[in-house]
């Protein structure tokens, strides 16, 4: 069984303050060709956790691929209970409904947020829990995933656990193949 861990930015570190932003189309659409790839070569799960963002669409293009691959697996891990608590209920209600959508979801810690260890047990529980990670992230634009990208890093170095990078110089050619797909799109509807 191979398992794929999915992390990257938040929403807001990508200047994404809601559901109709372009962005998500080409990040989606940038996740949409990466997971089935990773299914293709073999991966079985793919697990995130919850973060608005990256986290989260991932796990939506994740349910989607189950239309082609039904036998794809989909976790959303939490890293402590009462995770997301202080959010809006617009995004409170997002996460429970996506929540209810995969196929396993827990949280590492069942106690509230007390201290920074337990996004430490969080990233090493997935480390331990994936076989390898796919982030949206680059290393010259840092954001709070950094932490997952450089612990998976470490792991990476004293283990066999590939990491794929999706950086924003890609995200422009998704957005470019994303433009020509939609074009052609257009251009066959009329």
């Amino acid at each position: 069984m191979s398992r794929l861990w999915i992390s990257g930015y938040r929403s807001y570190e990508l200047g994404v303050f809601g559901d109709k932003d372009p962005k998500i189309e080409i990040i989606k659409f940038a996740l949409q060709d990466a997971i089935n790839q990773k299914i293709d070569n073999g991966v079985e799960w793919i697990i995130t956790g919850p973060q608005l963002g990256v986290e989260q669409w991932g796990a939506e293009v994740a349910l989607q691929a189950k239309e082609d691959y039904p036998e794809l697996k989909v976790a959303i891990m939490r890293p402590f209970a009462e995770f997301g608590n202080q959010w809006n209920e617009t995004n409170k209600m997002k996460l429970a409904d996506l929540m209810k959508q995969v196929d396993f979801s827990d949280q590492v810690s069942d106690q509230p947020y007390t201290n920074p260890s337990q996004l430490k047990n969080f990233q090493a529980f997935m480390l331990s829990h994936t076989d390898e990670a796919l982030f949206v992230y680059d290393e010259e634009h840092e954001g709070k995933s950094k932490y997952d990208y450089l612990a998976a890093q470490q792991f990476a170095n004293q283990h066999p656990y590939p990491i794929t990078l999706i950086d924003f110089d890609q995200l422009q050619e998704y957005a470019i193949e994303f433009s020509e797909k939609k074009n052609l799109e257009n251009y066959e509807d009329e």
